[in-house]
């Protein structure tokens, strides 16, 4: 135990010896020596303290390991603007569906996390794009000189350039009659005739007004990059005209329209109806000229990203005053066998005072042998979570804990941490957590997660009723993730639906869900709200269940 800066006792994750030797200079310098610890399957930690001096915070995972992947973080769920702490947001994902392995079933068990990049002080939606369990939830800028970290289904990782997203290719298929329509935007307000898609990363519903028409589509797979011909199936659920505000289950996708294009999605639509979805990004250097052959097919999970500061082993320069000064940093580094999170400490002088992107850079090729790196948002929005922990010392990050040498403070050391506290940048936020833990509130992050195997529960089959026996909540997906719909009280009669991507019955977040109809309102239950029942064993049981209660209210 040992007291920080911001007078408090705090555990320091001390799993590494002091690394002598390593000077962060533009001069090679000799690898790590073995110190990583065991976090997780195929996930692995070390903390280095250097003499210059840093702490360090660092976790690899193996990118041959196929039980771990990574995965990007929303806070609070949602892209139309919220901040959560990195460890809050890691709790959130925590068992819930994946769609690791080209289907959903497994379980996220987040074992690290960190923050990501910048994002609007003023609404917290994340700056540049955003994909999520494949989902391309929020597009990356046009045509500028960057993008971000990306990580595919096939356990590609690349960090992005200059992107373009071509009109033409970016198209609903309405396959009935094979004509198309293309959309303008995704997860962002409906503009004048426009057609913008809707995901479930967006919010609980579209927040849209009621003067154009939406269409919900129940999808068999994560929106994602998937250029023509190849597309994304789905089956028209409902036809909403002059209704705005849809809700947005967890894999349905919302086809928004005002104006000519609500004319065009009205006059190719009717409940049933097969449609696909295709994106396309056309992928450049930084030049926005020259072509880069990564390619953001399948992406799985992405966020945006800083100064590229190593590329293919190469330490890059840059004239940018923020890159050039010694700061927090979190990056996200690879090379072929590791993709590593990076985590260092700084404002607090004689302990850990940060990095230049040059000494990161160094840090990341000449000490972790990693070939590629990419700097995230750092100052006092550094954090690094894991296994539910946070290991960085956030209080200096986001304080400043430089020392004030004009003023004794010896008889009131309160009011030595009010002074750090008015030095907060007026564009971070934090909170003060119970256990006394002062975390940046940011808008997304990155994880390194197992993915837990599927598991199902066959106590039911679809047409079953159903009835609850405590107060319950109806949720937009299978999870405690996902937005409450409805509260139903005790006795509330339901029956359970087919589900098209066959997940009744699926574990997540600790319970097993199903999808049922209560007084006509469709979203997903606990089991444990319901009757036990022996699996196919329904029909003895019909003559306990109270089937003539009250339904919920509307």
């Amino acid at each position: 135990m040992e007291v920080d800066s911001g007078m408090r006792l705090r555990t320091w994750m001390r799993v590494a010896l002091p690394l002598a030797g390593v000077f962060l200079t533009a001069q090679p310098v000799a690898a790590i020596a073995p110190g990583w610890h065991f976090v997780g399957p195929g996930i692995e930690y070390q903390e280095f303290q250097l003499p210059d001096p840093n702490n360090v915070f660092v976790a690899r995972m193996d990118r041959s390991n196929p039980a771990v992947t990574l995965e990007s973080s929303i806070a609070e769920g949602r892209l139309s603007g919220a901040r959560e702490s990195v460890r809050s947001m890691a709790a959130r994902y925590d068992q819930t569906l994946s769609y690791w392995g080209g289907a959903w079933g497994g379980r996220n068990r987040v074992v690290v996390a960190i923050n990501g990049y910048y994002f609007d002080p003023n609404t917290g939606i994340p700056w540049r794009g955003q994909v999520h369990s494949g989902w391309y939830a929020k597009r990356f800028d046009d045509l500028q000189n960057g993008s971000g970290f990306a990580w595919g289904l096939e356990r590609q990782a690349f960090i992005g350039g200059c992107v373009e997203h071509r009109p033409d290719k970016q198209a609903i298929i309405y396959l009935k009659s094979s004509e198309t329509q293309t959309f303008q935007g995704i997860n962002v307000p409906r503009g004048e005739d426009q057609l913008i898609l809707y995901t479930p990363q967006y919010d609980v519903t579209t927040l849209t007004d009621d003067s154009g028409a939406e269409v919900l589509v129940e999808v068999a797979r994560p929106a994602m990059v998937l250029p023509q011909p190849n597309m994304v199936t789905g089956i028209v659920r409902e036809i909403r005209k002059n209704l705005g505000a849809t809700p947005i289950p967890f894999d349905h996708v919302v086809l928004s329209a005002h104006g000519s294009a609500r004319t065009r999605l009205l006059d190719h639509v009717e409940v049933g109806d097969q449609i696909g979805i295709s994106q396309d990004i056309k992928h450049y250097e930084a030049d926005c000229r020259t072509h880069n052959s990564n390619d953001w097919t399948k992406t799985f999970a992405s966020i945006g990203g800083a100064f590229n500061f190593l590329r293919n082993g190469e330490i890059q320069d840059f004239t940018d005053p923020g890159a050039n000064s010694r700061a927090p940093r979190t990056a996200i580094a690879f090379n072929d066998n590791y993709i590593f999170f990076i985590v260092v400490d700084g404002r607090n002088p004689g302990v850990s005072e940060g990095m230049t992107m040059n000494e990161l850079a160094t840090f990341a090729r000449d000490g972790l042998q990693a070939t590629w790196g990419i700097a995230q948002d750092g100052g006092g929005s550094s954090t690094m979570v894991v296994n539910g922990v946070v290991v960085n010392n956030t209080y200096c990050n986001f304080t400043d804990c430089t020392p004030d040498l004009t003023t004794d403070y010896s008889d009131d050391p309160r009011a030595l941490i009010r002074v750090r506290e008015s030095r907060i940048l007026t564009r971070e936020t934090a909170s003060l957590s119970p256990d006394g833990l002062l975390e940046a509130m940011v808008a997304n992050g990155m994880m390194m997660v197992l993915i837990d195997p599927k598991l199902e529960s066959a106590s039911y089959a679809p047409g079953d009723p159903v009835i609850t026996i405590i107060n319950s909540e109806l949720r937009l997906g299978p999870g405690n993730n996902y937005a409450v719909i409805a509260d139903l009280p005790v006795n509330s009669s339901g029956t359970i639906v087919e589900h098209a991507n066959k997940l009744n019955g699926i574990f997540a977040t600790g319970a097993f869900w199903w999808k049922a109809s209560f007084g006509g309102l469709i979203g997903w239950i606990r089991e444990d709200a319901l009757p036990y029942v022996p699996a196919g064993d329904i029909q003895s049981y019909l003559p306990n269940l109270n089937l003539e209660a009250t339904p919920p209210p509307p």
